[in-house]
């Protein structure tokens, strides 16, 4: 067993010590909005916050991931409300096909945490998710959105 804290809630999770993050949200504890993508870190489908940085889920193991606080999309609303980023994501008409969403603005939270008011050059270096849809435009003016709200 080890012992993680996901979404604010301490959780005991049945899984070896190098299953992969990712397999111990979805699989272990039901948690499907973090989406396996390409499995080595590269896609960013997977992407958590651990204490308010992004982490690729597929990247890191269960044992590595005991301590830390770690948040998916289905943690980041609070009391019911959006997000700033997950409002700014539907204001702009963001998601197509979705899969790559979660990860993408839990990648943007990260980018917020650390930099409130990033330049393009920033998001560019910051955001290195892939989306086969190619809403990057519609990502670039969500985030320019988020942090104007």
């Amino acid at each position: 067993m080890t012992g993680l804290l996901v979404n604010g809630q301490k959780i005991d999770v049945d899984a070896e010590p190098d299953t992969p993050l990712l397999w111990a949200i979805r699989e272990n504890l039901g948690l499907t909005g973090t989406k396996y993508g390409c499995g080595v870190g590269a896609c960013g489908a997977c992407t958590v916050l651990f204490d308010g940085a992004a982490v690729r889920a597929c990247t890191v193991t269960t044992a590595d991931a005991a301590g830390k606080n770690i948040t998916t999309i289905e943690g980041l609303a609070n009391d019911g409300a959006l997000h700033r980023v997950q409002q700014a994501w539907l204001d702009a008409d963001v998601p197509q096909c979705g899969y790559c969403q979660s990860g993408m603005i839990l990648s943007v939270v990260a980018l917020l945490n650390e930099k409130p008011q990033p330049s393009d050059d920033d998001i560019d270096a910051a955001i290195t998710n892939i989306c086969r849809c190619g809403t990057f435009q519609q990502v670039r003016a969500a985030i320019h959105a988020a942090v104007k709200a």
